[in-house]
């Protein structure tokens, strides 16, 4: 009815980036939290931005049939949300079009304001751009379906419309959450290792793409590493590392103290690009990049000047342990990595928020220790784990 104020929820997501893409986005009676309409849409292979702007845009269609005036668009994509309101340039060009097409919808209601929202908090949306997903990769979206079904049933959103300040949630997660046991040995194992000291570790210094080889520290931890692993497992499938040295010397050391299983190099555990921070210290950052260090700090999806976002970093991590899972089912498997990659398939499987990554800390050397199943539950059963250093 004309006059109706509404609470727009959209969220988008790509199985990699690009990769099989999907949008998912409800319409909400403001004083209620009634449904009022709910779009969800399959949109082949784009990436997670594209898909964002999808998903508002159909948000906006959406209120607009509802007979909505005024809307309030919640999205946890920070991106999205500081381009509509325009405190942020749209630097990407592929991205124009359809800000200036959402732009055209919201020149049809009164008002439309917009608020970023944790990811936990956009769950129903975020279930039906899984859903979304999940058809354009070709894969029953059951759980997604499930996850939608109790988003539905939970209470309705803040209607103050109060943003929390800390990071986003891991991208839309589809995992079982369940306290049923399972059997362990249907699990695949992965063994999450940091790399050993390096110069740049010891100095506190950014250290992304540059190959800075392990010190004579990092040379001792690797082998310590290696007779603490050997006393964990009984056998081992593989020793997949990053293909940087600091890491890939590490894996032969390790690999060595199990009976030298394959050591195999995944180009997607390379650590994050730093771009213009890399070999500079924290405090150096601080006083060259203020601004730009203060936005990587607020969000995933901003990228050190000439680097990678943690978003970018996340979708490379995804395709690097679907590979795992599709290699080595049920098997245990080394993964020899840097900071960022660790960080975030810990995230990811604790289906912690993005500011997770900005207060665990990892050891060089820590060992962190992960179960998944093929029903897609995990268990973390160790975080940085260091009584062999």
């Amino acid at each position: 009815m004309p006059g109706r104020r509404v609470v727009v929820e959209a969220d988008g997501g790509a199985r990699g980036n690009p990769g099989p893409a999907g949008y998912g986005a409800v319409v909400r009676d403001a004083a209620t939290g009634e449904v009022l309409a709910e779009r969800s849409e399959s949109i082949g292979v784009a990436t997670n931005n594209v898909a964002e702007y999808r998903g508002l845009i159909a948000g906006l269609e959406a209120a607009r049939e509802a007979g909505a005036s005024a809307v309030e668009v919640r999205m946890d994509s920070k991106l999205v949300v500081e381009q509509m309101a325009g405190r942020w340039q749209i630097k990407n060009p592929g991205l124009r079009p359809l800000a200036a097409q959402a732009a055209g919808l919201v020149r049809r209601f009164d008002t439309v304001t917009y608020t970023w929202i944790p990811r936990e908090r956009n769950r129903h949306a975020d279930a039906l751009a899984n859903a979304a997903m999940d058809l354009a990769a070709g894969v029953a979206p059951q759980v997604a379906r499930d996850s939608a079904t109790e988003a539905q049933a939970a209470p309705p959103a803040d209607p103050t419309g109060r943003a929390e300040t800390h990071g986003t949630a891991a991208q839309g997660s589809t995992a079982k959450s369940s306290w049923e046991p399972r059997p362990a040995r249907t699990a695949t194992r992965l063994l999450l290792l940091r790399h050993g000291e390096t110069e740049y570790t010891a100095q506190g210094r950014y250290s992304g793409r540059g190959d800075v080889p392990l010190s004579d520290r990092g040379l001792a931890q690797s082998g310590a590493t290696a007779r603490r692993v050997a006393g964990l497992v009984d056998s081992v499938a593989a020793v997949v590392s990053s293909p940087l040295s600091r890491c890939t010397t590490m894996a032969r050391i390790v690999a060595g103290g199990l009976g030298d299983p394959p050591v195999v190099v995944e180009p997607d555990l390379i650590e994050c690009d730093f771009g213009e921070w890399e070999g500079h210290t924290f405090a150096e950052v601080r006083e060259r990049w203020p601004a730009e260090l203060d936005a990587w700090l607020a969000s995933p999806e901003v990228a050190p000047p000439g680097g990678e976002s943690f978003v970018e970093v996340g979708a490379r991590v995804g395709r690097a342990v679907a590979k795992l899972l599709a290699g080595y089912p049920g098997e245990t498997v080394v993964v020899v990595s840097h900071v960022s990659p660790v960080k975030i398939a810990l995230r990811d499987a604790l289906a912690a928020t993005d500011a997770f990554l900005h207060r665990l800390y990892l050891d060089p050397a820590g060992l962190s220790i992960m179960d998944i199943w093929p029903d897609g539950g995990m268990a973390v059963r160790t975080v940085n784990d260091t009584a062999h250093l």
